[in-house]
């Protein structure tokens, strides 16, 4: 446009108005929806005209003439702009230029300026789960695209029970899974599924003979139904540690202080399979179950200290008289043995001569062998 069309324009109420590529212009004549502006020049009136730029790489179309715009324009609004809308069970994931951009949850609209890319919508349904595959929940991650997604992780020997709404759904094996936090609550408990063990500990018990004692017991076990384990019961474990109080409480007070000390590692094996019975039914498997430890009163440990005591002693008596009867009765082994070989005790005398003479500095020997040995012992009149 020349510069005399220019001022005849402005002369005639038109002012001009240049719009740059990233940008868009609403316009308004006399509060009524006339046009877009595309990038450019452009002449409109300066009375009774309104006009609103947007930028296009906000991506996003905000403005409150949004509704009369798609009532009273629909060509002008499916010219310039992307009307994306989410039914009540899907999620859609709007991409621009096939990078994921956003994540629209159920019953959502958004309207993005058809300009600012290639947009495209690929939309999932609720109605089968909420589960997202991996790929995908990845590919979002990596787009930091996870406010409306939720994930868990089932290591190596547990299983997830998913629960969604507060019912059970499915068990999960161990992996990484995400759902969709869309309006509807999901939850995953993990059991452990390994040989553990569990402890009683403490548990006060009234022998047969009327001795209070506190006893240990510990049994190993393993969740062999996951399902059967968390729903049958509130906690599994709990209902593992009652059974083995009631079992054993009533087993133990029929025994005697003395019985249940003389075989304390090993128990009852009714009430171990009464114990074993009852965890079956919720999934449970009970191993081995033994008495871990048994304390005593201070006074009752005490007095079985003193017995002990006196039984050691008694035993290291009759040991000691045992030896002595054995000693004595080598020596008159000896001594008959002497009495009837002569060089024998010819022998014994050397040997005794041996030992006087290791000990003196200096020996004197009057009148021979014969006549020392003699002198020194006489067993003959």
């Amino acid at each position: 446009m020349t510069k005399i069309e220019r001022m005849i324009k402005s002369l005639l109420g038109y002012k001009r108005l240049i719009i740059s590529e990233t940008e868009r212009a609403l316009v308004l004549d006399k509060g009524r929806l006339t046009t877009i502006l595309t990038p450019g020049e452009h002449w409109i009136k300066r009375d009774g005209t309104e006009v609103t730029i947007y930028q296009v790489n906000d991506l996003e179309f905000q403005s409150s003439y949004e509704a009369a715009l798609f009532r009273e324009k629909p060509d002008l609004a499916a010219q310039h702009l992307t009307d994306i809308r989410t039914g009540s069970d899907e999620v859609a994931i709007v991409s621009l230029d096939a990078a994921a951009h956003r994540v629209m949850g159920p019953d959502k609209r958004l309207i993005f300026w058809t300009d600012a890319g290639a947009w495209t919508v690929e939309r999932l349904s609720l109605v089968d789960g909420h589960g997202i595959a991996p790929k995908l929940a990845q590919r979002l991650m990596r787009a930091g695209l996870t406010p409306k997604m939720t994930s868990t992780e089932v290591s190596d020997g547990k299983v997830g029970l998913l629960s969604v709404d507060g019912v059970f759904q499915r068990k999960l094996e161990p992996g990484t899974y995400w759902f969709w936090n869309v309006g509807r609550k999901h939850l995953v408990k993990l059991v452990d599924i390994r040989w553990q063990a569990h402890e009683v500990t403490g548990q006060e018990i009234l022998t047969k003979d009327r001795v209070t004692i506190r006893v240990n017991l510990t049994a190993e076990y393993r969740v062999t139904d996951p399902v059967k384990a968390a729903t049958a019961v509130k906690d599994f474990v709990e209902a593992l540690h009652r059974a083995l109080q009631l079992a054993f409480r009533k087993t133990l007070g029929a025994l005697t202080l003395d019985k249940l000390l003389a075989d304390k590692v090993s128990v009852d094996a009714e009430a171990a399979g009464q114990v074993r019975t009852e965890m079956a039914e919720i999934g449970i498997e009970v191993g081995e179950i033994a008495l871990k430890d048994v304390i005593l009163p201070g006074e009752m440990r005490e007095i079985l200290n003193q017995v002990v005591a006196a039984e050691k002693q008694a035993e290291a008596n009759v040991i000691r008289r045992r030896e002595e009867t054995n000693a004595t009765r080598s020596l008159l082994n000896t001594a008959k043995v002497m009495a009837e070989n002569p060089v024998m005790l010819r022998l014994k005398e050397l040997e005794a001569l041996e030992a006087i003479a290791g000990k003196v500095e200096r020996l004197t020997v009057h009148n021979g062998t014969e006549g020392l040995m003699s002198d020194i012992v006489r067993l003959r009149d």
